[in-house]
């Protein structure tokens, strides 16, 4: 039987109105570089962002690296030396990377590789392992303030927002920075071990990667950094406890150096693509991260304008 012109323009129409709504499959393997410690925060979004990307139909796989060390600034520079041009390669970063390129001023840093977008804010919440004598947070910061070298603070490394942030808090207690007993760790694993194992008397770090701990009962949250009270999560805001501040990270990623145009918005179209996923949207709502997605010109100039508030605080509190 042959078909009329008018039918074979129609089933082309269609034809490529399903083309049109499928994704593009641009990216074969993404080759993540997560900065961290295995189990921390980089390398639990990078992980995240891989499936969600996959789920997206906008790669057909992934592929993960860690590397820890001076505030994320070391895989920072394995990944802008071994991915130039490659538009299938990622870096997480976020406000603790900005605090190491402040703070250790490498020779390579953010503006060698290419802005995608940012992610999310994830919250600190302050927290004691279970058999802690500490019922709330104002007990806690009783002792602080008595005696601030006897509070044994642990969270990541030096310099990082868990750092600053309990610099922070130190000030608005009126305690000097130089007696705080902050202990720096590589990796949340490492932080997480030792406060259980009675070495730390108060663990501070995002909601996701210690949400295992809390929800085992094996910590006790005091507190949260977050504007408003962490559904699910039963302790008050700094605020609501007498400390009118806020403590959080922001994560994104940043492609290659040396990308073209095309190749980044490319690249950033299959980061959104995966961020509307349902994969996604869960692991969002699990790990109580505040959606915050930006990116081209904005991104950029929104990690313009952290590295000048970051320098600043960190000045402020006697970090730099």
């Amino acid at each position: 039987m042959q078909l009329s012109i008018r039918k074979l323009l129609r089933i082309g129409t269609l034809a490529g109105a399903l083309v049109a709504a499928l994704p593009a499959l641009a990216l074969e393997t993404v080759r993540f570089m997560a900065p961290g410690s295995p189990g921390g925060g980089y390398d639990q979004t990078a992980r995240t962002l891989g499936k969600a990307m996959q789920e997206a139909g906008v790669a057909k796989s992934a592929m993960y690296d860690n590397k820890n060390g001076a505030g994320g600034t070391l895989g920072l520079a394995q990944f802008v030396n071994s991915s130039k041009g490659d538009v299938n390669a990622l870096c997480v970063m976020g406000a603790i990377m900005v605090t190491g390129v402040v703070q250790n001023k490498p020779q390579i840093s953010l503006a060698n590789a290419t802005p995608i977008a940012r992610l999310f804010t994830e919250y600190n919440v302050i927290a004691v392992r279970k058999d802690s004598p500490y019922r709330s947070f104002n007990d806690l910061m009783a002792d602080f303030k008595k005696n601030p070298s006897s509070v044994k603070w642990g969270g990541g490394s030096k310099g990082s927002v868990d750092h600053i942030g309990t610099a922070e808090l130190a000030g608005a207690a009126g305690i000097p920075v130089s007696k705080v007993n902050y202990i720096p760790f590589g990796g949340g694993g490492e932080v997480v071990s030792a406060t259980l194992g009675g070495h730390i008397t108060a663990i501070t770090g995002g909601y996701a990667e210690l949400s295992k701990y809390i929800e085992a009962g094996q910590f006790r949250v005091l507190a949260v950094g977050a504007p408003t009270r962490m559904p699910g999560v039963d302790a008050p805001t700094l605020k609501e406890t007498g400390y009118d501040m806020q403590i959080g990270n922001w994560r994104g990623v940043y492609g290659a150096a040396n990308l073209t145009p095309a190749q980044r918005k490319e690249l950033t179209d299959a980061v959104l693509a995966a961020t509307r996923t349902k994969g996604w949207q869960d692991a969002v709502k699990a790990n109580a991260w505040s959606p915050s997605v930006i990116t081209g010109d904005e991104f950029s100039k929104f990690v313009d304008d952290e590295h000048t508030r970051l320098r600043s605080v960190m000045t402020h509190v006697g970090l730099i």
